[in-house]
């Protein structure tokens, strides 16, 4: 009996490839449609349960002929509005569900699908009402604005050869330029299939302690990165959040677990949602789902994504993308909508010719012109 490993399957088969760019299409309509939803008196959890249906409705579009192929939500549509930063969908019944948005809210979505195990995940910010006409200015410009640019530059910064610590350094230029600052403990995370946390890590603010032992990593061809940009006008520090967590996930980590209703649970869920992340609202029975991962997530088996806070008063920009990386160069596969310097208007700018030089160039390698024959 051969003890051969199947290869793992990368973006080097265009096959793939296929898989990434169906799901990407699906996140990004499905994101388009509730970042247009995000309207003055619109609740939270109608714009969560709009986000989770589009995406249903456009993966049932995708593949159709193989019935057996996986495909789902790669994670939950969260609505996460002025200092709530971060995983925020709620429950029918959890405070803040019924809240309504107000003009001037600075709004983030995140959303992502997943076919075959291939995902792609997208998170934008928006503000409520804001146009030409009535653009976003202040602080939360320069939040919104430092986000877009530190994306940008991440995209160029994935081509092979580079490493993780140089695009923590210039992200961190980039939003001093702002006078803003990346939120601590915020890890992006090479993909890979049914994985959304894989192996090559990059942190944007790493605090005093992690930088020294932060293993460092350089880029490769044919690796897929989850890109997470959050700055925020304050000082990095978000604080956990007393509101409940609705976001888990099945890890990887194997134990024998002691009640019976725990490994009921953790069953159902690798089994509904393989190990990608989920919202309770999304179980049928959520009483037991949440009982369950109570021992779950206490020895590692799954994993809380736990709501984050900043102070009242700051500001957050988000931007999260999924980058191919191939020989020819980056490809950023999902994006909400297009950020418009004419409606987040900021009066900080970017001055360092290190940084306008790394944004001005092409997200594409170019190759070396062949020699001619002699």
């Amino acid at each position: 009996m051969s003890n051969t490993k199947t290869p793992a399957a990368t973006i080097a088969d265009s096959n793939v490839v296929s898989k990434y760019k169906a799901a990407a299409d699906v996140t990004n309509s499905a994101v388009r449609k509730v970042l247009a939803a995000c309207k003055e008196g619109a609740k939270i959890i109608d714009l969560c349960k709009l986000g989770d249906a589009a995406i249903e409705v456009g993966l049932s579009k995708q593949y159709t002929k193989d019935k057996k192929m996986s495909k789902g939500i790669a994670y939950p549509t969260s609505v996460s509005v002025n200092t709530v930063v971060c995983h925020f969908a709620p429950g029918d019944n959890d405070d803040g569900a019924e809240q309504a948005l107000a003009t001037g809210d600075v709004v983030r979505v995140q959303l992502g699908a997943q076919i075959d195990g291939f995902a792609a995940v997208v998170g934008e910010t928006v503000v409520v009402g804001a146009s030409e006409s009535n653009p976003v200015t202040g602080r939360a410009a320069d939040a919104i604005a430092a986000a877009h640019y530190a994306g940008e530059a991440i995209q160029r910064l994935l081509k092979p050869g580079n490493r993780n610590m140089t695009v923590t350094d210039r992200v961190q230029k980039i939003a001093s330029a702002f006078e803003c600052k990346p939120i601590q403990n915020i890890v992006s995370h090479e993909q890979k299939q049914n994985d959304l946390d894989g192996g090559k890590q990059i942190i944007l603010n790493p605090t005093d302690e992690q930088r020294p032992v932060f293993p460092s990593c350089e880029f490769a061809p044919y690796e897929v990165y989850l890109i997470d940009v959050y700055i925020t006008t304050g000082d990095g520090h978000a604080k956990k959040s007393e509101r409940r967590t609705n976001i888990f996930k099945k890890t990887a980590t194997t134990y024998q677990l002691k009640t019976k209703a725990a490994r009921a649970v953790i069953n159902e869920v690798g089994q509904k949602f393989s190990k990608f992340p989920f919202t309770i609202r999304a179980c049928d029975d959520e009483r037991k789902i949440r009982m369950g991962m109570i021992e779950c997530t206490k020895v590692g088996v799954a994993q809380a994504f736990e709501i984050h806070e900043e102070k009242p008063g700051e500001a957050v920009g988000q931007v999260t993308f999924t980058a191919l990386v191939t020989p020819n160069g980056v490809e950023r596969i999902t994006r909400g909508a297009a950020f418009d310097p004419k409606v987040v208007q900021t009066d900080k700018k970017i001055e360092s010719a290190e940084l306008l030089e790394l944004l001005q160039t092409s997200t594409k390698i170019k190759k070396p012109a062949k020699k001619t024959a002699a």
